[in-house]
């Protein structure tokens, strides 16, 4: 196999390294191997719901150890987003706690009458009453922002619906088209490649998806793998006019890929 030079990886979570609260093949090997080489590494996840503290401690768990300081969450890039458009504004927030307290890290304030946003990410309280009141505040003015545009995402006993599918209503009902913020947006790229001080030409993303990692790397000018351990199988692929630099059938067979230039 071609080894390829690299001085930084970005690296997502779901469907890469777990589904759920279960370790996928070949994950503890090459965090094993990442943190052996020395190799700068961000774990850069759509997923919204947990703080950086929490997804190192979920891992814990699974006898993984990785300093929280190598993770960054759409949470935190839509946080920072929203900062830089509007300091000190206010949102009204349809989200877990690992959103809320990044949205309150930011200098906003949660606010459920007259908001500057409406910001949704992933929950399983999400409910009929949470989206009316989300309608009723984008009708009167309120931007609307999603965390992430994925439709879907995979856990133990399947795919579940993700960020995209529930900001889908809406949208259909005000007429408004969210703004996603994380992946494939360029915006969180260029956080990632910063956190690691690494050009983009010497960088490589990791990840499952076709619509969010492979097309977030493309258009970053980051070299690409997908792995097949999550959403996507080999046919979903050619349904798009874009291919990924490498496949591989999970995360554990890429250090036979790298070779780090640091």
């Amino acid at each position: 196999m071609q080894q390829l030079s690299v001085r930084g990886i970005i690296c997502d979570m779901d469907g890469v390294i777990y589904h759920g609260n279960a370790l996928l093949p070949g994950a503890a090997t090459y965090i094993e191997w990442l943190q052996r080489t020395n190799i700068p590494f961000l774990f850069l996840t759509n997923s919204s719901e947990r703080s950086p503290r929490e997804l190192s401690e979920k891992l814990e768990r699974m006898g993984v150890s990785i300093n929280e300081s190598h993770f960054y969450t759409s949470a935190m890039a839509t946080s920072a987003f929203l900062s830089s458009q509007c300091p000190g504004g206010s949102a009204y927030v349809i989200g877990q706690p690992g959103l809320i307290n990044a949205i309150y890290e930011a200098g906003f304030s949660i606010n459920d009458v007259n908001p500057d946003y409406v910001v949704i990410g992933e929950t399983p309280s999400y409910n009929y009453e949470s989206i009316t009141k989300a309608v009723m505040l984008v009708r009167n003015g309120a931007k609307l922002i999603g965390t992430n545009p994925d439709l879907t995402g995979p856990v133990e006993l399947g795919i579940v619906p993700a960020c995209g599918a529930l900001v889908a209503p809406i949208e259909l009902a005000t007429g408004v088209k969210a703004y996603f913020v994380g992946k494939p947006n360029p915006i969180i790229m260029r956080s990632a490649l910063r956190i690691l001080s690494c050009q983009r030409e010497f960088a490589l993303i990791v990840g499952d998806r076709m619509d969010t990692d492979i097309i977030a790397g493309i258009e970053a000018g980051i070299k690409t793998v997908m792995v097949l351990s999550g959403v996507t199988q080999p046919d979903d692929m050619k349904r798009y006019g874009y291919r990924p630099d490498f496949i591989l059938s999970h995360v554990g067979q890429l250090p036979e890929l790298i070779s780090y230039s640091g």
